[in-house]
């Protein structure tokens, strides 16, 4: 496939790829998603596109932008739909948007979306693992000298988010509120993508390290990572912990449940489609792998989901059978 600009990779307002008997779609104007500018929304935004044109008959175009921005552009109708919406902690504008009936929220793209602390899994699992017995935050102390920071003697190191983010903000109120920060450096990449570097690093050589991380991303669906224990998550320590300068207690990341954010008129105008994206369902391990391949292979979002159509059938049950259909007829016409 053609490797287009990202303000087409979201596949091409013009008439469905394969011809067919294509439906007529139920809106006579462009079905209009917000592109959020980051991997994952950007592959399930193709995703979802695809289907939309190439089963519904549908024009499709979008709208990049960020988060809130874009949000606030669903509510007021500029776009009909976002395809994430994190409910863990979400945007006080979708919140509004929500109250107000201005937004639905639909199907979900990923229920378990997570944050925590990693470390490479051939440290401590399988025959050669260094660390075997190490499950949970609680047991790094033991094994700071297998994660030594080469720049402070005597001390492991714990590779937290760049300065600035919110991420780094927990993670530095967690290493205190575990009892680590007397035993690890607390170590702060200067750009997001040094943090990849740094575990992919740790992941290509089995070298030691441990590191906070999320997904979906890519270095998930790449590598083999473990992701320590934490107590489970609760709202109250949470609070307490965010609220303390010194925090004495911690626990685990919330993981989020992501769903379709839509202009709930578009729902109303266009019931069919709504429904195919209620019934929209990936997870973190799914999307994980399609970032992996759209990185491996330098692809564009929009050559990522043909990938994705074109090598699993999940999709399919997300669609009517003749929906299915023309979308797999579209897929072997290219």
């Amino acid at each position: 496939m053609k490797r287009l600009p990202l303000a087409l990779a979201v596949l091409f307002a013009a008439a469905p790829a394969w011809a067919g008997d294509t439906p007529k779609c139920e809106l006579d104007r462009p079905i209009m998603f917000g592109d959020l500018n980051y991997g994952s929304a950007q592959f399930h935004t193709a995703v979802a596109s695809y289907i939309i044109k190439n089963g519904y008959g549908c024009a499709v175009d979008s709208i990049p932008g960020d988060t809130i921005p874009l949000i606030n552009g669903v509510a007021r109708g500029d776009a009909d739909l976002v395809m994430e919406i994190w409910t863990a902690n979400p945007a006080q504008a979708w919140i509004d948007a929500e109250a107000a009936g201005k937004t639905i929220a639909l199907g979900t793209t990923f229920p378990d979306a997570s944050e925590g602390w990693f470390v490479p899994a051939a440290i401590v699992t399988g025959p050669d693992a260094v660390a075997p017995d190490l499950k949970s935050v609680t047991d790094l102390a033991k094994y700071k000298d297998l994660f030594a920071d080469p720049e402070e003697p005597g001390k492991g190191r714990f590779y937290n988010c760049p300065a600035g983010w919110q991420c780094e903000i927990v993670n530095s109120k967690k290493l205190e509120a575990y009892g680590l920060d007397g035993d690890f450096t607390n170590f702060r990449p200067g750009t997001g993508e040094a943090l990849d570097a740094a575990a992919e690093t740790a992941a290509l050589r089995n070298k030691p390290a441990v590191f906070y991380y999320w997904g979906p991303t890519w270095l998930l669906g790449k590598f083999d990572f473990v992701r320590l224990e934490e107590p489970a998550f609760d709202r109250a320590t949470w609070d307490a912990m965010m609220a303390a300068e010194h925090p004495t207690a911690a626990t685990a990341y919330p993981e989020s449940k992501v769903v379709i954010g839509a202009n709930k008129a578009f729902t109303e105008a266009a019931p069919t489609v709504a429904r195919f994206l209620s019934s929209y369902k990936s997870t973190n391990a799914a999307t994980s792998a399609m970032l992996a391949y759209m990185r491996d292979n330098k692809a564009t979002p929009a050559d990522t989901a043909v990938h994705f159509l074109k090598t699993t059938d999940d999709w399919t049950a997300w669609v009517p059978a003749e929906v299915a259909a023309r979308v797999k007829a579209s897929l072997e016409s290219m």
